[in-house]
């Protein structure tokens, strides 16, 4: 793995960890509670780009297969 910080793989590791702090942030609201719905929604939102994020940096990491 290359040492540099700012390395892809090491971008993608940083995504997975706050895509997993958020998912376990969200996790831990209460189903039938009354959160605050906008601040989950934008945490919701959040996750989905890392999401996205992430999926692009892997496409962007593999190597490309010749046609």
């Amino acid at each position: 793995m290359p040492t540099d910080l700012h390395s892809p793989s090491r971008q993608l590791i940083a995504l997975r960890i706050e895509h997993a702090d958020l998912d376990a942030l969200i996790d831990r609201c209460p189903p039938d509670g009354t959160p605050d719905e906008l601040a989950l929604r934008r945490l919701k939102k959040r996750r989905l780009a890392l999401r996205d994020a992430i999926a692009r940096l892997e496409r962007a990491l593999l190597p490309q297969e010749p046609a």
